[in-house]
């Protein structure tokens, strides 16, 4: 169905990567979600009076959530496309985000409602009834829950939506809770303990965890995540087919919502070329990149010295004195200032989170280093924090 509708209402739906074709998607599965969740929440509540079962009843009214939910991520996808303004200058694309912590919350919200309801009816039990109209209607739930959560899932994957990832998750608990409320009505009349109100204990928590685990993947990009390995190694190897560039260090990734990237980093470029033909190949890269990545690029010209035969050696020092401390420690900006009595080796090492020397430790661990080679070779270690 979702496949048919995106035909008809969405123009160019194949171009996951354009903000309005995201938004399309979004609002899309968001007002079938709404209509669907609330069908199911009429015949669900139909079927929990006829069966007398708290586990298909409380079901029920987690539909009715569920269409509360859509409705919400209705409104995030609508108000994520905005344009930038004055006061947010870089769009409103981290509403999406914001828009599947609250769905989540509510997610939360339903698992302690559902706990204390299947508490009082553990303590209450109540006389469940077969009937095949009931058992018909939850059958036929268990089938469009899985449907949405296949339609919301592959969407999200296509459009890399968190709001909608959420919404997938939260039609993957209705369809196993549905599923475990069938089989309770199903079996509770053939046994002594109250089975329902155990089974609506179980679908709680297992609705609570999944809650609190949506939650964690919407908090995570509002906090701020790295880039992904894959995007790095993409964009380290467009910006290095760009002439005179060497090498590149310091990205930085800033993420503003779904299709809203800020990218920045320095490109290391040989000292002795023309600098206008140097910024022409560095403003090449920024059009290249922000045309492919649908970002926005800057990119700092960083110029070295290519001929200088004792600095290369040093360079290379420097590098292998990192590596020998901590394999993850990299270096970059390396020069060198001579003096009449000793030289200064001056570059920056960057320290992964997981190192277990201090920065200060770090700084002398690679001047002891490289000092007990080179006796007339001072460092002046700058240590940065990794943000890839």
């Amino acid at each position: 169905m979702i496949g048919l509708l995106s035909r008809i209402f969405i123009k160019d739906r194949t171009s996951y990567d354009n903000p309005d074709v995201r938004t399309a998607y979004g609002m899309l599965c968001s007002i079938v979600g709404i209509f669907l969740n609330i069908v199911l929440f009429v015949f669900k509540l139909l079927a929990g009076i006829i069966s007398k079962s708290l586990a298909v009843t409380t079901d029920a009214y987690n539909n009715l959530s569920d269409a509360a939910s859509s409705l919400i991520s209705l409104l995030g996808f609508k108000l994520s496309s905005k344009k930038p303004d004055s006061e947010h200058p870089f769009g409103h694309g981290r509403i999406e985000y914001i828009t599947g912590l609250i769905v989540s919350f509510l997610i939360i919200l339903m698992g302690f409602e559902l706990i204390s309801t299947s508490v009082d009816s553990i303590k209450n039990p109540s006389e469940i009834l077969h009937s095949p109209l009931a058992l018909f209607i939850m059958v036929c739930a268990v089938c469009v829950k899985l449907y949405m959560f296949v339609y919301n899932h592959a969407v999200a994957k296509k459009i890399s939506s968190a709001a909608m990832e959420a919404t997938a998750k939260d039609s993957l608990c209705d369809m196993i809770s549905t599923t475990v409320a069938l089989v309770s009505v199903i079996v509770a009349p053939y046994v002594d303990f109250p089975l329902d109100a155990v089974t609506g204990l179980l679908v709680a928590l297992f609705i609570l965890y999944t809650g609190i685990d949506s939650a964690k993947e919407t908090i995570d990009p509002l906090l701020g995540l790295p880039p992904s390995k894959e995007l790095v190694h993409a964009i380290e190897e467009e910006v290095l087919k760009h002439k005179y560039i060497i090498a590149i260090h310091d990205m930085l990734v800033h993420d503003y919502g779904p299709g809203r990237l800020m990218v920045s980093l320095h490109a290391e470029v040989p000292g002795n070329q023309d600098i206008f033909l140097l910024h022409e190949s560095i403003d090449d890269a920024e059009i290249a990149l922000a045309q492919k990545f649908n970002c926005e690029a800057i990119i700092h010209l960083d110029p070295i010295d290519t001929e200088n035969e004792r600095l290369a050696v040093l360079k290379e020092e420097a590098k292998n004195a990192a590596q020998k401390i901590d394999s993850g420690i990299s270096v970059h900006d390396v020069r060198i200032v001579p003096g009449v009595s000793h030289t200064n080796l001056i570059f920056d090492a960057v320290r992964p989170h997981n190192c277990k020397l201090s920065p200060e430790q770090l700084k002398k661990a690679l001047h002891e280093e490289i000092h007990a080679k080179y006796p007339d070779v001072y460092c002046v270690v700058t240590v940065d924090n990794p943000y890839i």
